[in-house]
């Protein structure tokens, strides 16, 4: 139950911060919906990634930074294939 919390807490920051890039990169956004969810999906990668690396108990700020990250980095790629098609 440990690894749960913090895994809930990315993905709400993941959807917060996929909303955050689609609103500063208004020509990438997706919707609200849709930027929330692939922020999600971001957030659980960027927390995935982070205990990959190892830096998973690095406290609140390391899992806020990594599902932040990953959150807008998947949104911005996202976005540049859904324009290319």
């Amino acid at each position: 139950m440990e690894g749960l919390v913090p895994l809930v807490i990315n993905l709400a920051i993941g959807a917060v911060g996929g909303n955050l890039a689609g609103m500063a990169l208004k020509a990438k956004s997706l919707g609200t919906l849709w930027n929330s969810v692939i922020g999600v999906l971001g957030g659980g990668i960027g927390f995935f990634v982070l205990g990959m690396l190892g830096a998973a108990g690095g406290g609140l700020i390391m899992q806020v930074i990594a599902a932040f990250i990953g959150g807008a980095a998947l949104l911005f790629i996202v976005s540049m294939f859904r324009k290319a098609g």
